[in-house]
């Protein structure tokens, strides 16, 4: 039953932070599934694609700079860079680079990209620390495993209140990742834990022509190595982060479920990752899917719409609304503008979010005409349904509740393979992408991480 965080723990148990960090302490390579594993290595394959790609944007271009001019020891690669910097900056970097094309795999609720702050903080800290891909695999499922029973038990409250679910959650998957990576104690994850709470953060908004969306999952990854190195060291954190008055949950969310992190700890822990084929967010693509299955099945005169009606489920109706996106930033969480290009172009790809495609008459065009009404009928809160009308009265209508890319609608590995070469064979060239791919399908076998991480650096 839902409540409140107040009234979730007791003195006479031991609280979710002690439990969380018995579990995790205990965590090996036998205890990820096969499923999970696959789900993992798909994921490290789609991560280096989108952060290759993602550090050749502006956003990554000035996180890699800031990285690189605060100096330090060469611990960790900067993907998609050249040379090494501290772990913590690698991780903080990283994560931003690959946030940048909106490419980043997404949860099955379209709440959270597990990749960014998990999978940033357990690469750099690897690379530190010289472990196995075998360590990394471990790492990888707990810090996601980690994410997502925070974000469990925090939703839909947690988003609805403002509040960013990837990097307010991620830095305790982040933190778990790390504290794997660096063998830590039980006793001492749960200092971790209690730490990364106190650098929680990350904000709702973050939708404008800025770069602020690109920026919350790197403070993240950051805090993740930080809270699991300092606790590693012996620097002590509350138990009581999730489950106290004034804890996590408590002051994130006004309703919440604390059972959600603890559920079935000594089950397998099945990990739901869904992966993005399109370059906005994902709450979008429905929508998308939409367009495109009405041009495909209508090829509809663009110039003869007279309107389009996108029926959206209440809890997603209200987001993405910006029909005249002013930067390409903008454009990836508007929903009219993402309709338009894939009516347009059918695809909606990084090349389709420029900053000088938005002015196009066609695009501003079929944006205005693009009216969101929720619709509470809807089984998804994802869920999309498109009418479209056309001047002599013709309606062309598409539903859809499961994006392209999501569990039920999968992305094959083909597909994964085939957009991972197009984001990575432009700065890399097709024999390093091939390199990498065939590490990571083999991740299990590599006796050092910094091999993968050096065949992301241009200076390899």
């Amino acid at each position: 039953m839902t409540q409140t965080a107040a009234t979730s723990s007791s003195s006479t148990t031991r609280t979710l932070a002690d439990q969380l960090g018995a579990h995790f302490a205990d965590f090996a390579i036998d205890d990820v599934s096969q499923d999970t594993r696959r789900a993992v290595k798909r994921l490290l394959l789609d991560y280096i694609g989108v952060a290759v790609s993602g550090s050749q944007t502006e956003s990554g271009k000035v996180a890699r700079q800031f990285a690189a001019i605060t100096g330090g020891h060469a611990e960790s690669t900067l993907i998609g860079g050249s040379g090494r910097v501290p772990a913590m900056q690698a991780a903080f970097a990283n994560a931003i680079s690959s946030h940048s094309v909106e490419l980043d795999d997404i949860d099955v609720l379209a709440l959270f990209h597990f990749s960014p702050p998990v999978y940033s903080a357990a690469l750099a800290t690897a690379e530190q620390a010289g472990a196995s891909g075998s360590d990394l695999l471990v790492s990888l499922a707990a810090g996601c495993e980690m994410m997502e029973r925070l974000s469990k038990a925090a939703n839909n409250s947690l988003r609805n209140r403002g509040f960013h679910t990837t990097p307010t959650c991620g830095v305790f998957g982040a933190t778990v990742a790390t504290a794997k990576l660096q063998k830590l104690s039980a006793e001492q994850i749960v200092s971790a834990l209690g730490l990364a709470g106190a650098s929680s953060s990350g904000l709702m908004e973050m939708y404008g022509p800025s770069m602020q969306k690109r920026f919350n999952p790197g403070p993240a990854a950051r805090n993740g190595v930080t809270a699991a190195t300092i606790a590693g060291l012996g620097f002590t954190g509350t138990s009581t982060i999730f489950d106290g008055e004034r804890g996590f949950l408590a002051a994130f969310t006004d309703q919440n479920d604390p059972a959600r992190l603890v559920e079935d700890l000594d089950g397998d822990y099945r990990l739901d990752i869904e992966f993005k084929p399109y370059s906005c967010a994902r709450p979008i693509h429905n929508a998308i899917d939409c367009a495109l299955e009405i041009r495909a099945k209508h090829s509809p005169d663009l110039d003869k719409v007279r309107s389009i009606e996108m029926a959206r489920h209440p809890e997603w109706a209200h987001y993405h609304q910006n029909k005249r996106p002013q930067t390409y930033h903008e454009a990836q969480v508007s929903l009219p503008y993402s309709v338009a290009v894939s009516l347009t172009d059918g695809q909606a790809l990084f090349a389709q979010y420029n900053n000088a495609r938005l002015p196009e008459p066609m695009l501003l065009r079929l944006s205005d005409l693009v009216d969101i009404k929720p619709d509470a009928s809807l089984p998804r809160g994802v869920s999309c349904r498109m009418t479209m009308t056309m001047e002599d009265g013709s309606r062309y209508v598409s539903q859809v509740d499961y994006p392209k890319g999501s569990i039920q609608n999968a992305m094959n590995d083909d597909e994964l393979r085939a957009k991972f070469d197009s984001l990575v064979h432009p700065v890399l060239g097709a024999n390093r992408a091939a390199e990498i791919a065939a590490m990571v399908q083999g991740i299990e076998d590599v006796a050092n991480i910094g091999q993968l991480m050096q065949l992301t650096s241009k200076q390899a």
